[in-house]
């Protein structure tokens, strides 16, 4: 039968739909929307950190995890999971976190081209700073985390064995026990310690009296050990140590070793945005711990943005070793802000301290300095010395951008303190761009012929010298700038080293201090921050030379103006300190 034009039109149409009503694999396909992940979970895992958990599905290709801050706030990317070979169950931890925080998750499946749907949203609040308590009350022989939900009390003198590492999260409390016959953190030679905090959350070591009714002394210390370089010979052990003797036993205070090192960059950790608190409690008669003890501690180590306040003896003690250390702050110190020695080789930038009154001790716990000092810088004294002030390697630090302001009185200063800078016992040392204020004796006093003859016995040390002091302005300093020369009291040329004697009151070049006598009650009554036209705002060493340019390297840098804060630059002494009085 033959067919007409018409009917193989038909026919033809006919076998094209039966084809495609059979599903041909020839033609184009739509792909298909994956399904969105159903019962996915999360869980605070401390006051930083979350896990989220769901499952997998056979044929997904990954899987992107969104977080949203808060019940309204917007949701962004944080990972990219890929999918397991074969469905199962998946986690995933979210880091960084801020504490006491509203967090709401949700994932986005991806297939091929396609992305599902979000998922339902999983939602979490996380833990508050020292949601939970905790003891220590033996050394720590292996590394170990402590957590920002947690506060831990040291019960004891905590030792960090050589070895271990002590990782100390963000936002953590460690309080030292006021119960105990005291109480002190040790991080030994070997031993390393990393305490990063951050502005918002800054690590504190403090007293484990309530706010209140803490006093300085209530417990010891930080105190670091490293392999550095000491200028003693012999066994030297660290102030404080040895009360319950030489055998090492868990907890108890035993005799520490620190010289010996020969390791100039020995790293001992790091230390940022950390606080210690009414410290310096003295296990031995007149041997105070200090807020921060840092013993043969080598250039490795890594120190910024560190707070002492309300502690006795030193704020910031160096024995030998070679740190580099910037931005501190020092309140209340019950002797010196920077106590350097033993060979100490190291550089500081940016310091800022006031002290106002003098604190009530904790009762047995030690007492106040007879001669407070923002600076006492010593060569090598005492056993171990064994040619005197003469012993190597000479104690020669940079300290650069230094506000120290005195408590305006010499009855809180002792009577044998009110000296904003001692430089004795043949030390060394570049001084540069500071300002020293409400000193009741003088500015400095340089006190023998060892130390002078660092400076090359001379008035205006050259470029070479190993002590020279550039660009400092003494205000409010009983009228002197150098303790009165004597067979023992040298001096140096004011106009030849820019040391600016003003007759300017100390009030007037900040934007902020507390007056003497007064009661600041918060950090509010503080900023350090140069007056606009003020003569420390434009009177810094600019550019460096010499032994000061060697010796700074790439860690200090010059500036235009004196004094630890920048003017008009950012307040870098606010947001992670604290200010009280008990």
């Amino acid at each position: 039968m033959k067919l007409t034009r018409r009917a193989l039109t038909a026919a033809a149409v006919a076998v094209s739909l039966a084809t495609a009503a059979c599903g041909s694999s020839d033609g184009p396909t739509t792909p298909v929307t994956p399904n969105p992940i159903i019962g996915a979970s999360v869980i605070a895992k401390s006051s930083s950190s979350t896990t989220i958990s769901f499952t997998s599905v056979a044929g997904d290709a990954s899987y992107d995890i969104e977080r949203a801050e808060g019940a309204t706030g917007a949701f962004a990317g944080i990972t990219n999971l890929p999918a397991p070979a074969t469905a199962g169950a998946m986690t995933y931890t979210d880091n960084g976190l801020k504490p006491n925080t509203l967090y709401r998750y949700h994932i986005i499946t991806n297939r091929g081209s396609q992305k599902s749907p979000a998922s339902s949203d999983a939602s979490v609040t996380t833990l508050a700073f020292g949601n939970a308590a905790a003891t220590i009350n033996g050394d720590i022989l292996a590394s170990r985390t402590l957590f920002a939900d947690t506060a831990y009390t040291l019960s004891g003198f905590i030792h960090v064995a050589n070895g271990a590492t002590l990782t100390i999260q963000p936002g953590t409390t460690i309080k030292g026990d006021f119960n105990v016959l005291g109480s002190a953190l040790m991080i030994m030679r070997g031993a390393k310690i990393q305490a990063v905090g951050t502005v918002d959350a800054p690590i504190v070591f403090t007293s484990s009296r309530a706010a209140g009714s803490r006093q300085p002394g209530d417990w010891g210390g930080l105190l670091l050990v490293g392999n550095a370089i000491n200028n003693r010979t012999g066994s030297v052990a660290v102030e404080g140590t040895g009360t319950d003797g030489n055998t090492v036993v868990s907890g108890k205070n035993y005799t520490v070793i620190y010289n010996g090192g020969t390791t100039q960059t020995d790293n001992s950790g790091t230390l940022a945005y950390v606080r210690v608190e009414f410290a310096g409690f003295a296990p031995i008669q007149d041997q105070e711990f200090n807020a921060f003890t840092f013993c043969a501690i080598g250039s490795g180590t890594r120190a910024s943005y560190l707070e002492a306040l309300d502690g006795l003896d030193d704020s910031f003690e160096f024995f030998g070793g070679a740190i580099d250390i910037d931005h501190l702050v020092a309140f209340e110190t019950a002797d010196d802000v920077l106590d350097m020695s033993e060979g100490f080789q190291g550089r500081v930038q940016f310091v800022v301290a006031q002290s106002t009154v003098q604190l009530t001790p904790r009762t047995g716990a030690g007492g106040y300095s007879v001669d407070l000092e923002g600076i006492e810088n010593d060569g090598c004294n005492g056993t171990g010395c064994d040619l005197g002030f003469n012993q190597a390697p000479f104690t020669v630090p940079l300290v650069a951008n230094f506000t120290l302001i005195g408590c305006g009185l010499q009855s809180c200063m002792g009577v044998s303190g009110g000296h904003g800078m001692m430089l004795r016992r043949g030390t060394g040392g570049y001084y540069v761009n500071g300002v020293i204020a409400r000193w009741s004796a003088d500015g400095v006093s340089l006190r023998d012929p060892e130390t002078f003859a660092r400076a090359g016995s001379v008035a205006i040390p050259s470029a070479t010298a190993d002590l020279q002091l550039r660009n400092i302005t003494f205000v409010e300093t009983n009228g002197l700038a150098f303790q009165a020369p004597s067979a023992t009291q040298f001096a140096l040329d004011l106009a030849g080293n820019n040391l600016t004697l003003s007759t300017a009151t100390a009030a007037s070049m900040f934007t902020a201090i507390p007056a003497v006598g007064s009661a600041p009650a918060s950090l509010a009554a503080f900023d350090f921050t140069p007056v606009a036209g003020s003569s420390i705002a434009t009177g810094g060493l600019s550019t460096f030379t010499g032994a000061i340019l060697a010796k700074a390297g790439t860690f200090v840098t010059p500036t235009a103006y004196q004094g630890g804060v920048a003017p008009g630059g950012a307040k870098w002494f606010t947001g992670w300190t604290s200010y009280a009085r008990n």
